[in-house]
């Protein structure tokens, strides 16, 4: 009986430090999607930005197209 009482004791600690090193483990994964998260809102504005001028240059393009054409 206290040789069941140990294993089982004993398995029980296993599953504690296994559960343990689950969490941590999703502790850094929930760092790197918000580390993820940060970056891609970075490229987006980024994009955002590079299209605007995109647009405002091609509009000025137009117009001093027209300018020039008449």
């Amino acid at each position: 009986m206290y040789q069941e009482l140990r294993s089982l004791s004993t398995g029980v600690t296993r599953v504690e430090t296994k559960l343990d090193t689950i969490g941590q483990g999703l502790t850094e994964v929930a760092k790197d999607v918000a580390d993820h998260e940060s970056r891609i809102r970075t490229l987006e504005h980024t994009v955002w930005r590079a299209m605007g001028g995109a647009a405002v240059l091609g509009t000025a393009g137009g117009v001093l197209a027209q300018y020039l054409l008449r």
